[in-house]
């Protein structure tokens, strides 16, 4: 459990990480964005001044200087209109209008765009010596943003998108690293451990037939080649982790009357365990022997969760072409934060357990039997209903 949080909480950084970098990155295009908005103002505030420079200039005034700065603008679009709303001049607009008629118009709707938006700088025609009616005169300057202060206003947006998707794409890989490492690990472990019991299995199952010719009539003998069987069908299981054992028609029925007829013999006498089985046999394409450690993982939590003292009850349901098992106790429950990691590898409630269990029971109905196994139900305090869904053929 502890690691688990470890890396929920490296998880929890990593994204207050990002949303910092994101946010940093944000503000400063922001601010950047703000500096060049208000240079291109000041552009066109100079812009609009040699205009007015050059509607009041006489044949004694010097335009050299004025047609320099109004032929500067090559990048912010700028449309001039008189006091009656008409278009008299426009520059660096782009359109893709087929007659005159509709170019006009665009450039129309254009300049009340920018007119709406208080994109514009009111300039004054009349001068102080001029008649009344010319003081009034004035023109609109209406600007646009240029193209490259808009593409710098969306820059930051397209990196943050990239950026999003390259760590979306880095976590799966990763994750998908470590899953298959952890699957190897696994399987070699299991593996090992299947071999490694071998022997010992083979020498007791030797020690055993001498005890029986030697005491045949000792009511133990039997129990303990009982309890070698069940070693040996360990090792079995063990030794097919990691490949695709062949599915083949069983009885789900008998799978479970053998789980209950193995955890009565084995848990205390306080823990009932009641089956609710349909009166026909249910036949499954499925590999009996993993099967079983499935339920049994199950039903051994449920009494660690019951704390040796309460009920369990299986079930077994037919839906259409899947059959369906819930397992079901009275124990302590899980808490709603864990229900989603309790297949997690190394998630364990327990002081010394390794949190294996139902990461590989998820393996097991998953990969080698094409079903899904979930939390159904749990209520801290209540108890715990896992369910496992499978079809009749893998």
């Amino acid at each position: 459990m502890q690691w688990t949080d470890r890396i929920r909480q490296v998880k929890i950084l990593l994204v207050i990480a990002a949303a910092v970098i994101a946010v940093v990155s944000l503000l400063a295009s922001h601010y950047l964005v703000m500096d060049l908005q208000q240079e291109e103002r000041r552009k066109m505030e100079t812009w609009a001044e040699a205009l007015k420079a050059l509607n009041n200039a006489d044949e004694n005034t010097d335009l050299s200087l004025v047609l320099n700065v109004i032929q500067s603008n090559n990048t912010i679009p700028v449309i001039v209109m008189d006091a009656e709303g008409n278009v008299t001049d426009y520059r660096n607009i782009k359109m893709n209008a087929r007659t005159a008629a509709d170019s006009a118009d665009y450039v129309a709707r254009y300049a009340r765009r920018m007119y709406d938006g208080g994109n514009y700088i009111k300039i004054m025609l009349g001068d102080s010596t001029g008649d009344a009616a010319a003081q009034d005169e004035y023109q609109l300057v209406c600007y646009d943003e240029s193209t490259l202060l808009k593409r710098l206003s969306q820059y930051p947006y397209w990196q943050l998108g990239i950026v999003m998707i390259f760590v979306v794409v880095a976590i799966i890989a990763l994750l998908a690293s470590k899953r298959a490492e952890q699957n190897k690990v696994w399987v070699g472990l299991s593996k090992e451990t299947a071999h490694q019991l071998g022997t010992p299995i083979s020498s007791l199952m030797a020690w055993v037939e001498i005890l029986k010719e030697n005491y045949p009539d000792d009511e133990l003998i039997p129990e303990m080649n009982k309890d070698v069987k069940r070693l040996e069908l360990i090792a079995e299981r063990f030794s097919k982790i990691g490949s695709l054992p062949e599915p083949v028609d069983a009885s789900m029925n008998e799978v479970l009357k053998h789980v209950v007829d193995y955890m009565d013999r084995r848990t205390s006498k306080r823990v009932e365990i009641v089956r609710h089985l349909p009166d026909q046999e249910v036949i499954v394409k499925m590999n009996a022997s993993l099967f079983e450690w499935v339920i049994e993982n199950l039903c051994k939590n449920a009494v660690d969760a019951m704390e040796g003292k309460g009920r369990i009850d299986l079930t077994l349901l037919e839906e259409d072409n899947r059959v369906a098992i819930e397992v079901a106790d009275n124990g302590k429950g899980i808490r709603k934060k864990d229900i989603k990691n309790v297949f997690t590898p190394g998630f364990t409630t327990k002081k010394r357990g390794w949190g294996l269990g139902l990461s590989l029971a998820r393996r097991i109905v998953e990969e080698y039997h094409k079903g899904k196994i979930f939390v159904k139900s749990s209520e801290v305090g209540k108890g715990t209903t896992f369910r496992i869904e499978m079809n009749r053929t893998c």
